[in-house]
């Protein structure tokens, strides 16, 4: 196969899309977020992006089928603006397989139609937390005050270290094609899937691009979680064995 190769599973008529990203990363903030809108909402598969920078493997499906790895673009339709939702299961394995792929996902967006983009993800804090809030980034200036305005906090050097991954170069390289570019992440411990987390950082999505969306099957998974955590505590004490802050970085 070529080094990415873009296939069309189906198509949609698109109104002033906006991009909303959710690739594995710290908490499967972003990941759970995204597959919460498809869920929700009437979508449908519109791209799949097959490259040799994701992992050698392929999904075994319930039949035992298999797919081999790669990232989706859906077309979701909201109450609201609709959004093409871009997701999968893996991340590029280089930093050039990044920025390849990440310039890929872009002209596929620009070429539905989209001029706003907004990347999710978690950053991490290295302890549990029960009311995380949602940290931004932006690629301007201009995109600040409009988060701000939602709840959106702007820490000075935070994430340390800066965001890594497509939901760091969406803004790099997106900012430099001209389009309006956000980061939103949720705080999360950094060691857990964070459905809570995943639901902070879509409450502030829904205020900023104007739709609604119910979170009964997220809130449902975030009492699962808690049962586990609690689980945990009881046999090994709260925290004890858990990775130190040094070990946690935002990858999104």
């Amino acid at each position: 196969m070529e080094d990415i190769e873009i296939e069309t599973v189906g198509e949609a008529t698109l109104r002033d899309p906006v991009l909303v990203e959710g690739l594995p990363g710290v908490g499967h903030v972003g990941k759970l977020a995204v597959e919460h809108l498809v869920e929700e909402f009437d979508s449908e598969e519109l791209t799949r992006v097959y490259a040799d920078e994701f992992p050698p493997q392929v999904t075994v499906d319930d039949d035992g089928v298999t797919e081999l790895a790669h990232a989706s673009f859906h077309a979701v339709s909201t109450d609201g603006p609709d959004l093409l939702i871009l997701t999968g299961d893996h991340q590029a394995q280089s930093h050039a397989g990044h920025y390849h792929l990440t310039d890929t996902f872009l002209d596929i967006a620009e070429d539905m139609g989209a001029e706003s983009v907004y990347a999710l993800g978690g950053v991490p804090t290295g302890e549990l937390v029960e009311e995380p809030d949602v940290l931004g980034a932006v690629a301007t200036n201009g995109g600040i005050d409009p988060l701000s305005d939602a709840g959106v906090e702007f820490r000075e050097g935070e994430p340390a270290g800066g965001i890594v991954g497509v939901s760091g170069l969406l803004l790099g390289l997106g900012g430099r094609r001209g389009l309006s570019a956000a980061c939103l992440m949720g705080e999360t411990s950094g060691y857990l899937v964070d459905p809570t987390s995943a639901q902070a950082v879509l409450e502030v999505l829904e205020t900023v691009v104007g739709f609604e969306v119910g979170y009964e099957s997220l809130e449902e998974r975030a009492e699962e979680m808690k049962e586990v955590v609690e689980k945990i505590q009881q046999m090994q004490g709260q925290q004890q064995g858990m990775p130190t802050d040094d070990d946690l970085r935002y990858i999104g």
